[in-house]
């Protein structure tokens, strides 16, 4: 019964040159497991480690130190929205000559397998290292679709600085660079299978198209992700340059304001004084002569600034269409 059951998870591709077993499980101590452990012995490090695994994992043996096992565990997330609740998925792999064992893949995963290229694509190949490289491609799919998406938030992120560059603003940009953080790091042992790849097969992978084509895609989420990197610290560099070009032109401006209001400070803290022979306190006239005094004092002052150029363009009214 149960050989049954581990046959109908194998699949045969290019006139049977290379099989995929894509085994579903409910459990470590499934029977399934059981009967592809004794069917494929070498399958049992594997078996033992991903049970304990609860992050990425990647391991290069060689049976008889010559023919090579690449098997791990890599997290991958097919959401791409900023606002769901990304659990991320994992995908357990085994490889060895002419056979790929995946365990638990989910269904849209799959349903992508079953599609016509790739099922040709996948006929086209001669090991399960190949097959393989054609899956990892497919999940590097999801990295794409969620950089797309990224990137459809980010940029009216960035009309907004550009137009009303609120305190809020700060808290939105952080939440995208902790959104891009968290695509970074699922994407890392991506990378990292790329070498565990070279370190398996050498140089049976220079010419190897299957390859080539996953190394081209991870090198192209690269640069994606260094881009996005850079685009974000620009974000904040401005920010930060916003911020402290503003907090000057606020000092500046209470100093010159502080200036101009002097001689009025000066005034009424003299005319203020407890004493009765003030100039001018008695005088009918004399609360409109300082007064005049007073005005004509500050308008000197604000006129001897001007034209010593301390004021420059602070005091003048912005236009809604500046960046600051």
């Amino acid at each position: 019964m149960s050989k049954r059951v581990l046959e109908q998870h194998k699949h045969k591709f290019n006139q049977g040159a290379w099989e995929w077993w894509d085994i579903e499980s409910d459990g470590w101590s499934s029977p399934i497991l059981a009967e592809l452990e004794e069917e494929m012995p070498e399958t049992a490090a594997w078996l033992k480690v991903i049970k304990e695994v609860e992050s990425n994992y990647l391991s290069v043996h060689y049976l008889d130190g010559r023919d090579p096992l690449l098997f791990g565990t890599l997290h991958y997330s097919v959401k791409e929205s900023l606002t769901s609740n990304r659990n991320a998925r994992m995908f357990h792999f085994f490889v060895h000559d002419r056979r790929l064992v995946t365990l638990n893949l989910d269904q849209r995963t799959r349903m992508f397998m079953s599609s016509e290229d790739r099922i040709r694509m996948l006929d086209e190949g001669e090991s399960g290292a190949d097959g393989l490289f054609v899956l990892v491609r497919i999940l590097l799919h999801y990295f794409q679709n969620g950089m797309d998406h990224f990137e459809l938030n980010l940029r009216p992120l960035e009309e907004s600085m550009k137009k009303n560059n609120a305190r809020t603003l700060m808290d939105k940009i952080l939440d995208s660079r902790f959104e891009l953080l968290y695509w970074s790091n699922m994407f890392v042992p991506f990378q990292e299978l790329i070498s565990a790849s070279r370190e398996a097969y050498l140089s049976a992978l220079d010419d190897n198209p299957f390859f080539q084509r996953m190394l081209y895609r991870v090198e192209r989420m690269q640069r994606l992700f260094e881009h996005y990197e850079r685009e974000i610290d620009t974000l904040i560099s401005i920010d930060n340059a916003i911020s402290g070009f503003r907090g000057n032109e606020i000092t500046k401006t209470l100093t010159i304001v502080t200036a101009v209001f002097t001689p009025a400070t000066v005034v009424g803290a003299i005319w203020g004084m407890n004493f009765e022979n003030l100039p001018w306190i008695k005088t009918p006239w004399g609360f409109t002569a300082v007064m005049i005094a007073t005005v004509i004092s500050m308008v000197g002052m604000y006129i001897w600034m001007r034209k010593k150029g301390f004021t420059g363009d602070l005091l003048r009214a912005g236009k809604k269409e500046r960046n600051i």
